[in-house]
């Protein structure tokens, strides 16, 4: 099984969201299981059957992050260098079509958020970024469309 890149960061993250549920989502699961039982007739009660169903999906996100933990490889970013785009870098690239700036570091998948502008080294742009330079022109192909982006700043953020 190939293992996949994760910063120290994205890793005691997943520890600390699986923490969460086993210690705090599983115990209020079962409180609201047996509070639903308690109403009598379980075949009919839509409590019952909806503290199921979120029994389910919190399993399901458990066996997840177990998973993804154990498939991981803490990539250290505190000693790399700026020269160039690499795993955990943070790369300042701006739309050679619109001119617009952004800003994103290079994570692994499994804590790329694009809402905190980190972005998987296995998406298209992480890829199309990987090896590159300050100044140089990247055409990325994007289910969005062809962009061409142009590197800013290449940066080590924690």
């Amino acid at each position: 099984m190939d293992k996949i890149p994760i910063t120290r960061t994205g890793f005691e993250k997943l520890k600390k969201d699986l923490e969460y549920l086993k210690n705090v989502a599983v115990p209020e699961n079962i409180k609201d299981i047996e509070e639903a039982r308690a109403h009598g007739d379980i075949s009919e009660n839509a409590e019952y059957e909806a503290a199921k169903e979120k029994q389910s999906f919190i399993q399901g996100k458990i066996q997840e992050i177990n998973n993804n933990l154990a498939t991981s490889v803490i990539i250290d970013i505190k000693d790399l260098t700026d020269d160039k785009v690499v795993f955990g870098t943070t790369v300042t690239i701006e739309d050679l079509n619109t001119e617009e700036v952004t800003k994103y570091q290079l994570v692994g998948p499994f804590e790329s958020d694009i809402n905190e502008n980190k972005i998987s080294v296995t998406s298209p742009i992480g890829k199309a970024l990987i090896g590159k330079e300050v100044g140089d022109e990247v055409r990325v192909h994007t289910p969005g469309g062809i962009r061409e982006i142009e590197i800013i700043d290449i940066s080590i953020e924690s």
